[in-house]
C-alpha cells in the first residue's frame, strides 16, 4: 500500500470515473486501474462499484475513503511542513471561495501569487459557505476564503481585510447620499437565502420583511449582476462590496449613493481546518493577499 494508491482512490471517488481520475492523476488509465485493484486486494475490500454509471463508492469503500483522505491529509502535511523549512510555496493547493467574494477577489490576487511561485499549482472552486466549511473538514479544500464571523469551533480564521459597502441604488433627484437608518424604508434588493451577505445586510441595517417590492415580484438573486438590473429597472437600492463597485460603467457610478454617519462594511477571512492545515501556505496567503487587497481599497479611498 502506499500514498499514491489513496489518492487515486479520492480521485476516482471525486470524478466518479477512472478515466478522469487518471487524467487529474497525469497517470494512464490502465496503472490507476491496477493500483486501485492492487489496494482493494491487499485490504480484501472492493472500494468501488464498476457496473454504476456513474461509478460509486461500496458500503465498505465509503469507510475506506474516510481513512484515505485522512491519510493522504495527513501526508501532505507532512511533505508541506518540510518545504516550509526551506521557504517554498509550491505544489497542488485547492482553494474555496464564496461567489460573492471570488467574482471581485480573484481578478486581483490570482495573476500576482501565480507568477511569484511558479512551483504553485492552483485550484479554485466557488462553492457556498456551508459547502466550504464541509469541504474543509473533509480534506477536499486546503483553504477557504469567505465572510466571516462563522458559526464554528472546528475552523480557524484569520482577518484579510475589511470591505466597506456601499449603497447602490435612486433616490429624489439631487440627492447623493443616504442614512443607514434610511434604508430600513427603501425597496431594497437582497442575494438569496444561504448568502451569508444577506443576512449581515438584514442585520446591519435593521431590515424587516421587504413590503416595497411590487406585490406580485418575489425574486432574489444569486449575483450582484443581476440585483444592479433589478435596482436599474424598479428603481429601488441594493448594497455591494466596494471591490466589486471597480467593475461597474460610469454611468452606474453615478448611481453609488454616499453613506452618512456609521459607515457599514464586511469582513473577509482565510479559513482552515487545522487537522489538515498547511501552516506555510496559510501563512503566506494571508500575508499577499491582504496586501495586494489593502493596496486596492487604499486606492478607491483616495
Amino acid at each position: 500500500m502506499n500514498i499514491h494508491q489513496l489518492e487515486y482512490v479520492l480521485a476516482v471517488d471525486q470524478f466518479k470515473s477512472f478515466s478522469k481520475a487518471a487524467d487529474y492523476c497525469h497517470v494512464t488509465q490502465a496503472t490507476l486501474s491496477a493500483m486501485v485493484k492492487k489496494l482493494e486486494e491487499q485490504l480484501d475490500i472492493v472500494i468501488f462499484d464498476r457496473k454504476a454509471n456513474p461509478i460509486v463508492l461500496t458500503e465498505n469503500g465509503r469507510e475506506i475513503l474516510v481513512h484515505a483522505q485522512q491519510v493522504v491529509a495527513h501526508a501532505n502535511a507532512l511533505l508541506a511542513s518540510s518545504k516550509a523549512i526551506h521557504s517554498k510555496i509550491e505544489g497542488r493547493v485547492k482553494v474555496g471561495i464564496i461567489p460573492t467574494i471570488a467574482s471581485s477577489l480573484m481578478p486581483i490576487i490570482l495573476k500576482p501569487i501565480l507568477e511569484k511561485y511558479p512551483q504553485l499549482v492552483l485550484e479554485i472552486y466557488e462553492v457556498t459557505t456551508n459547502q466550504l466549511m464541509k469541504n474543509l473538514r473533509e480534506g477536499k479544500l486546503d483553504i477557504g476564503i469567505l465572510s466571516t464571523p462563522i458559526a464554528s469551533n472546528d475552523l480557524e480564521t484569520t482577518l484579510l481585510y475589511q470591505e466597506p459597502l456601499h449603497v447602490y441604488g435612486y433616490l429624489d433627484e439631487g440627492r447623493r447620499a443616504i442614512q443607514k437608518e434610511e434604508l430600513a424604508n427603501q425597496r431594497i434588493f437582497l442575494l438569496q437565502e444561504g448568502h451569508c451577505l444577506r443576512d449581515q445586510i438584514i442585520q446591519w441595517c435593521d431590515l424587516k420583511k421587504n413590503k416595497h417590492l411590487p406585490t406580485n415580484l418575489l425574486f432574489e438573486s444569486n449575483t450582484f449582476d443581476t440585483l444592479l438590473n433589478l435596482v436599474d429597472e424598479f428603481q429601488g437600492m441594493t448594497l455591494l462590496p466596494e471591490l466589486y463597485l471597480r467593475n461597474l460603467n460610469d454611468q452606474r457610478q453615478m448611481q453609488v449613493l454616499k453613506m452618512e454617519g456609521n459607515s457599514i462594511s464586511r469582513e473577509v477571512s482565510l479559513c482552515f481546518y487545522r487537522p489538515y492545515a498547511k501552516w506555510n501556505i496559510v501563512k503566506q496567503f494571508s500575508l499577499d493577499i491582504a496586501q495586494l487587497v489593502n493596496h486596492f481599497l487604499k486606492q478607491d479611498a483616495i
